[in-house]
């Protein structure tokens, strides 16, 4: 149950509700009004703050109809108001609170007439969005066979049109900068958004960017809506201001222009996500747009041992773009960060199944652990020795490794080597090729009969593929035979990943680069197999284990490991966190050892995963890893590990087997 609280007024004018909170939180909940920027680290009492600055407006007098709260899930809106109105009573619910795009669809249909929108426009979903997009491709390119056969798919464009809005620039520029395989297509591409935009504005249909662009064209056009939607919310609170992207930040600023009464919390250290175009600016530079904002600290952590803390401060401080702040906790005393090199990543891998047992032997849950990587294809090896040691895990906000569809793609091709007649392989791949569909899958597969590779060069299968498919079936063939000619698994895939399969990657996922990586860390993993079937075997039967846990019995449904990225874990805690390929190269990512202010976001997405440990700590650095033809590498221990001093952490060394 909520717990409740009376508010009142002490003499001398206090309130009650104040002596619940820390005095960095009292500040930031009783100040007066009028620009704040709230420098909220990591396991603060953020929320809690947000919460108990909301019940103090109305405790005051404000008007809860006139107090703004943004957020980026509606979830974490309704949770505050819940916890306010316990708090207060139940007229803070009359607050308007919700994320962007919530509040966005809200005044676009009270005010939205007087830039051409009507009151009842309806709203596209992603599904819808992509739909949409689908058809203006065949309005604009259809006609053109040749263009329509290596066109980008709707996804991608979708994904353009979008970082175009939120990031407020062109479509070329986006093309430039994120997607450089659309270049030859440039014009056709920025046809087909321009009638994307069109068909959305002639059937009165809003995309979720539409919410923010159009919302900030109603401000921007219309002096009237702007000075009387700014005088009407007089409190404008935001969480999670350094996730807020150049639209966003812009909104704001608007409702804010009658009073300047805006208050932002946020953390500048747990800015992580520049490639959703967040604007890391936003926050960095918030003083010098409101030059009379005062600037307000909560660094007493409430979450991580001190120890945790002091890695976590050290680490951050190399950062040079930073607001300058330092953790403190209220725990007591704990074990230091764990440093575990091992030999490779086969060794990282048992090393934290082996370790999870004995967490369990200890009396942990599994609820009480997680592992945080980089990258997906990072937990790989991983995910797999957990599975042999029947170690029940959950992947947040994901599929496991080996559902998603760019893995199974290429995990079809090394199928039909080991198993010529593995129907769903082929038609799998089958349907990749240009205006072939299932009917005509199908009817090339049973002409293959009992000998499909052997019979898939012969003239009479590739006419039953539509002609403008041929080049493209050839193609795939000659992939298949030069995968085969393969001395093992992984330079196979490297074979795949060579041919007509890399331009899928870019026409029909948005985030080619990233699955590329995934593919490129399956090839070095399989380049340890030299035999094809044990290596597609022991993927299959690795997930069979599933249900039972490691103690026997049936597993509590309640009761997994997390496996999650970084960014996905953001916002949330374990008392034991794993962090496995603390290499440079892989943690930080080798694109951003070429670039400070890259290096800088990869430092804090350490920072965020640093964080969310409680208690225990353990960081896992491969010295060797096998590249995809084979061959050993050696690994320098990541640059985040060398900046930490070795007092700040436990040299863990493992038994040699």
């Amino acid at each position: 149950m909520a717990r409740r609280f009376t508010l009142k007024k002490r003499t001398g004018g206090s309130w009650s509700g104040l002596a619940e909170l820390n005095a960095e939180q009292q500040a930031v909940v009783s100040a007066p009004g009028g620009a704040m920027q709230v420098i909220a680290g990591a396991g603060s009492g953020k929320t809690r703050t947000l919460t108990y600055r909301l019940a103090y407006l109305v405790h005051r007098g404000v008007d809860p109809s006139r107090i703004l709260l943004m957020t980026f899930t509606n979830r974490a809106a309704r949770e505050m108001l819940d916890r306010a109105s316990a708090l207060l009573d139940d007229q803070v619910r009359r607050i308007m609170g919700g994320t962007f795009h919530s509040v966005a669809n809200r005044l676009l249909r009270e005010h939205g007439a007087v830039i051409g929108l009507d009151p009842n426009f309806g709203i596209l979903d992603s599904e819808d969005s992509r739909d949409l997009m689908g058809r203006c491709i065949s309005t604009v390119v259809g006609p053109n066979k040749d263009r329509h056969r290596r066109f980008p798919k709707k996804n991608v464009l979708c994904a353009i049109a979008s970082h175009a809005i939120n990031t407020q620039r062109n479509v070329d520029a986006v093309i430039d900068e994120r997607y450089p395989q659309c270049d030859d297509d440039r014009d056709a591409v920025r046809a087909v958004i321009d009638d994307y935009h069109g068909s959305k504005r002639a059937r009165q249909l809003c995309d979720y960017d539409d919410l923010l662009h159009l919302l900030l064209r109603l401000l921007d056009e219309h002096e009237a809506v702007r000075s009387k939607l700014s005088q009407h919310f007089q409190h404008i609170l935001v969480d999670e201001y350094q996730d807020t992207n150049a639209l966003q930040a812009a909104i704001l600023d608007r409702l804010a222009e009658a009073h300047g009464n805006l208050c932002v919390v946020g953390d500048d250290a747990q800015s992580i996500y520049g490639f959703r175009g967040a604007c890391f600016a936003n926050i960095m530079g918030f003083t010098e747009r409101y030059p009379g904002a005062t600037v307000y600290h909560l660094e007493t952590n409430y979450r991580s041992s001190p120890e945790i803390l002091a890695l976590a401060n050290t680490s951050i401080a190399n950062n040079e773009q930073r607001l300058p702040k330092n953790l403190q906790a209220v725990k007591g005393a704990g074990p230091q960060p764990v440093l575990v090199p091992t030999q490779d990543a086969g060794e990282q891998a048992r090393f934290v199944a082996d370790y999870v047992l004995h967490l369990i032997d200890e009396g942990r849950s599994l609820n009480d652990i997680a592992v945080l990587y980089r990258n997906h294809w990072h937990s790989l090896e991983i995910q797999l020795a957990l599975q042999r040691a029947e170690i029940p895990f959950q992947v947040r906000g994901g599929l496991r490794f080996f559902e998603q569809a760019h893995i199974k793609d290429v995990l079809s091709h090394l199928r039909i080597l080991a198993n010529p007649l593995d129907e769903l392989a082929w038609l799998r791949l089958l349907l990749h090729l240009p205006r072939v569909g299932t009917a005509t899958a199908r009817k090339v597969f049973d002409a293959l009969g009992d000998d499909p590779l052997q019979r898939k060069d012969d003239p009479a299968i590739r006419a039953l593929v539509p002609s403008a498919s041929r080049e493209a079936y050839a193609a795939f063939c000659a992939v298949l035979d030069e995968a085969a000619g393969a001395n093992n698994p992984g330079v196979a895939i490297e074979a795949i990943l060579a041919g007509p399969y890399d331009e899928h990657l870019d026409t029909s996922f948005d985030n080619p680069e990233g699955r590329r990586e995934d593919l490129r860390g399956l090839a070095g993993f399989a380049a340890d197999y030299t035999e094809l079937d044990r290596f597609l075997s022991e993927l299959a039967l690795s997930g069979e284990s599933a249900g039972e846990n490691v103690l026997g019995g049936q597993v509590d449904d309640d009761e997994v490991l997390t496996c999650s990225t970084i960014h996905q874990a953001k916002g949330l805690e374990w008392p034991v966190v794993v962090i496995p390929w603390l290499c440079d190269g892989r943690f930080p990512h080798e694109a951003s050892l070429d670039s400070d202010a890259a290096l800088e976001e990869e430092r804090r997405v350490f920072h965020v995963a640093v964080t969310r440990a409680e208690e225990e700590l353990f960081l896992v650095s491969p010295r060797t890893y096998r590249s995809r033809t084979g061959g050993l590498l050696f690994m320098k221990p990541s640059q985040f590990l060398r900046e930490v001093p070795s007092e700040l952490v436990e040299l863990m060394e493992l038994d040699a087997e």
